[in-house]
């Protein structure tokens, strides 16, 4: 449900009906949707709205099933939260009487599978809303885009007359997330999937082992969880559980148990199948580790076919992850037995022993009815073309891959822990206009997934780095490749931010909670506000500079604070205004200044925190820095408003100040500094930071 949102500068609402094809970012502009994904087709027409009243009724006519009607319940739970209204549960048969009428042709796929049909239609007149979907999977995405198009009005809640033709771009949208490295509980997992299911994203790859955990309770095999597991894994019949209600929001649950690298955890209770003899325990750190499983012995392929056995049937999706990156050599360097079975089988390199056992891998995996999917390092001519390539490498990579007839998904670009923005992540696309990847080989993309690794999230702080800017990756892989226009997309991405806190997701409460926590006082409105201003250091600055493990707090404000901090966009906008728009300038002028000056206030109040809370050691330098930040900002407005250019001395220091503003304060990096650099080159005169 969209609650009504304010015009954004410069663009207009539609006047009459208007044809919108997703593919024109104008047209998307002009209709000020907030829809998002935004669909392949859509046709708004101005004359009139269905009305939303204490008589809506949803009716499923056709095909029902406990999954639709399901889902028909929690639209309807939503719906009735958001406007207010007291909305019958009851899904009636009779369509005369349905405001929204959901009409599905049949189920759709026992196994929800890549080539499921998510596509759907939805017309809105002023009676009623039509579905129509040829599955129940795209009767899902159409009843996302419905609740999405509801709005608040001064007189209650309508829906703006449309039709709508939609089916996504590429058939693998998924979302990885690491539960190995920091566990994630079962809660967490199942409001992610809700957030999923709100932008239509349609794969969780669940990353249940690394080496520093085993997540899932095995029978056949209980020291996996027993001594690879600290005590959090899933149980069978909790993956039962996730796996369900994934299905239930169209979602494939795809499982990744990492080898025969990364594998430390099943060494701890299963020392055999490693190459070296152990003793193994679960490292607390992150460090790179060359335990690795050995390819050579019966032994160790009778385990995994017992093991993968026993986890066939928890996981039905038709595709299993087998990780395969990062092997260390030197885990069968020292082996000896591994150099005469190397020799003995012509195998001239480890990337030749790897693609062994990824071949036996296969035919175990093969016989349970499954796909291997592997990181880039998997890709060898011996292996079958069912295999699909996962690429954290790149494009050039997944071309590769496309060009030699394997199936990808793109991943590079999309990991989460870089702390990129939405719009770095928008810009990246699995197949970039102007590819030189043509149509026979195109088809073999399939998608793309984002990535939430797990070494500096818990289930405190891992919702903030998953959302909002999840949403923009899932709308790069559903809607159609014109629809690029970042303004637009962030205007958007707003509204969704919202919907999503209002689904379950703790994105938003869950930064103020930890700041609650490490400032010991609800009195954080200073660090609310010093947190739209920053960001955490990139993975590479964290990892270098205050290294975490495994026993180490994320209870730091680089932990708390998000990615894409939207203070500097907005900054970003005022500038533009200010200097396109001299008539608003005073005003602006105005707006900037109390800006600065808030910026100022903010050190001695999180100064005094800090006295009492040393946790908040590096949010105290931030908001110093920030306080000279803004002290030049009031500086160059001064001279912007007085008429003569600041000198070049000037201009020169405060340049040189703001460079040094930009190192990192701890974990912190301001995220305003080059929005003032073309204000501090403004008031010096300069013609290029006004664009002018």
């Amino acid at each position: 449900m969209r609650p009504s949102f304010p015009l954004t500068i410069g663009l207009a609402l539609i006047t009459a009906a208007t044809p919108i094809a997703a593919q024109s970012s104008d047209s998307v502009a002009l209709a000020q949707l907030s829809l998002m994904p935004m669909p392949a087709s859509i046709h708004i027409d101005s004359g009139g709205r269905l009305a939303l009243t204490p008589s809506f009724r949803v009716a499923v006519p056709r095909f029902r099933d406990g999954r639709l009607l399901r889902a028909a319940a929690r639209a309807i739970t939503r719906l009735a939260r958001h406007t207010g209204l007291g909305l019958t549960h009851e899904v009636t048969r009779d369509s005369v009487l349905g405001t929204l009428v959901i009409d599905v042709r049949g189920p759709g796929e026992t196994v929800q599978s890549v080539d499921e049909d998510e596509s759907y239609t939805l017309d809105v007149t002023t009676f009623r809303a039509v579905l129509r979907a040829p599955t129940v999977v795209g009767a899902l995405r159409g009843l996302e885009t419905f609740q999405q198009l509801v709005t608040a009005t001064g007189s209650g809640f309508t829906v703006p007359l449309a039709h709508i033709a939609d089916r996504p771009r590429f058939a693998w949208r998924g979302l990885l997330i690491d539960v190995s490295r920091h566990f994630e509980p079962v809660d967490v997992i199942e409001r992610n999937l809700d957030a999923m299911a709100a932008v239509k994203l349609n794969v969780l790859h669940w990353h249940l082992s690394d080496d520093q955990g085993f997540r899932v309770e095995s029978k056949r095999y209980p020291k996996l969880q027993e001594l690879g597991s600290n005590g959090e894994y899933y149980t069978q019949a909790q993956v039962r559980e996730v796996v369900a209600f994934a299905r239930d929001r169209g979602i494939r649950v795809v499982p990744e148990f990492d080898m025969p690298g990364h594998s430390i955890s099943w060494f701890v209770g299963y020392p055999s199948l490693a190459s070296s003899p152990g003793p193994y325990a679960l490292p607390t750190d992150f460090n790179f580790t060359a335990g690795a499983f050995d390819p050579t012995r019966e032994s160790v392929y009778r385990f995994i076919t017992r093991f993968v056995g026993e986890m066939a049937p928890l996981f039905p999706d038709h595709y299993w992850h087998i990780g395969g990156d990062e092997v260390d050599a030197r885990a069968w360097d020292s082996n000896t037995a591994i150099h005469r079975f190397m020799r003995r089988h012509k195998l001239k390199d480890s990337g030749a022993l790897q693609a062994y056992f990824n071949r036996r891998l296969s035919r175990i995996l093969t016989a349970q009815h499954k796909r291997v999917v592997g990181w880039d390092e998997i890709l060898h001519p011996d292996l079958p073309h069912d295999i699909v390539i996962q690429s954290w490498r790149g494009q050039a990579s997944l071309f590769s891959a496309a060009q030699d007839g394997y199936s990808g998904i793109l991943s590079a670009g999309y990991y989460l822990d870089a702390m990129s923005s939405a719009g770095q992540h928008y810009a990246v696309d699995p197949i970039p206009t102007g590819s030189d990847l043509d149509s026979a080989h195109a088809i073999h993309v399939l998608g793309g997934e984002a990535c939430m690794w797990g070494e500096l999230v818990t289930p405190e702080t891992i919702d903030s780095r998953i959302w909002p800017r999840t949403a923009a990756i899932a709308e790069r892989l559903w809607s159609p490749s014109t629809v690029v226009n970042v303004n637009d997309m962030y205007r958007r991405l707003a509204t969704v931010n919202v919907e999503l806190a209002d689904i379950g997701v703790h994105h938003l409460s869950g930064p103020d909670a930890m700041w609650r926590l490490i400032a010991q006082t609800d009195q954080i409105a200073a660090l609310r506000a010093l947190q739209h201003v920053v960001e955490p250091v990139s993975l590479g600055q964290r990892m270098h500079t205050r290294r975490p493990t495994l026993l180490t707090p994320l209870v730091e404000p680089g932990d708390i604070v998000t990615p894409d901090a939207r203070g500097g966009r907005a900054l970003s906008a005022l500038l533009d205004t200010l200097f396109h728009d001299p008539s608003r300038a005073p005003g602006l002028r105005d707006s900037l200044a109390a800006m600065f000056a808030q910026w100022q206030a903010l050190a001695p109040t999180i100064a005094a925190l800090t006295a009492r809370a040393p946790l908040l050691t590096d949010a105290d330098s931030a908001a110093g820095a920030l306080a000279t930040a803004g002290g030049i900002g009031a500086d160059a407005l001064t001279y912007l408003g007085g008429g003569q250019p600041a000198s070049s001395a000037w201009t020169s220091d405060r340049l040189a100040q703001l460079d040094s503003l930009t190192a990192p304060r701890g974990l912190l990096k301001l995220a305003i500094i080059p929005q003032l650099r073309r204000l501090v080159l403004a008031a010096g005169g300069a013609a290029s930071a006004t664009g002018q």
